[in-house]
């Protein structure tokens, strides 16, 4: 019986060690993209009108980086988990990457990115509404491109570094979408 209860113990210390818990969610400390393993960077809620949380969104990364200078710039294995905590229609989101993108790039950027960001819109479609409960995954995955995953299953892959740079400001650009949540995708409190 002792022994059995060592063990039970070990399991909750082991498991409390490797998982992180952001508004309810559960967040792994490591995981694997490709071949690589990566660790969690940081991870925040992402609010709408002040009152609505949407997501909680999770960024992992092949080593902690408190730069997203240098993460945008990294060519490494990424991970961009949105956890949803509301529903949202797949029109809502796409809307919302676009208008952050085009907030981060020049005019000249967004037009080299015009197909690929339409290829969003169409994946994006193909979610239709995510809900309480759904993840939404982008991988980013050198020399393939960005993975976009809805609860597990790949929906598509988006060719291009300069496509997942452009992504990722939408939470780690000049104007993110939220000041806050950049804060803790960077690892801060």
């Amino acid at each position: 019986m002792k022994r059995l209860s060592l063990i039970i113990v070990c399991f909750l210390l082991s498991w409390s060690a490797c998982a992180v818990e952001v508004e309810g969610v559960q967040l792994s400390e490591k995981l694997n993209v490709g071949d690589h393993d990566l660790v969690l960077n940081g991870a925040g809620v992402r609010t709408r009108f002040v009152f609505l949380d949407m997501y909680v969104a999770a960024l992992y990364l092949a080593e902690k980086q408190g730069s997203s200078d240098a993460i945008l710039a990294s060519n490494g294995e990424k991970r961009m988990a949105l956890h949803m905590l509301s529903d949202v229609s797949s029109e809502t989101l796409s809307k919302s990457f676009y208008r952050t993108i085009a907030l981060n790039l020049t005019p000249a950027e967004l037009a080299a990115l015009d197909v690929q960001l339409k290829q969003l819109g169409v994946l994006f479609g193909m979610m239709s509404e995510a809900t309480k409960g759904d993840v939404i995954t982008m991988n980013y995955l050198p020399g393939r491109g960005t993975e976009i995953n809805f609860n597990d299953v790949t929906i598509g892959v988006i060719e291009g570094a300069a496509f997942n740079s452009a992504l990722l400001r939408v939470w780690l650009g000049i104007k993110p979408v939220q000041d806050g949540l950049k804060k803790k995708l960077l690892g801060g409190q």
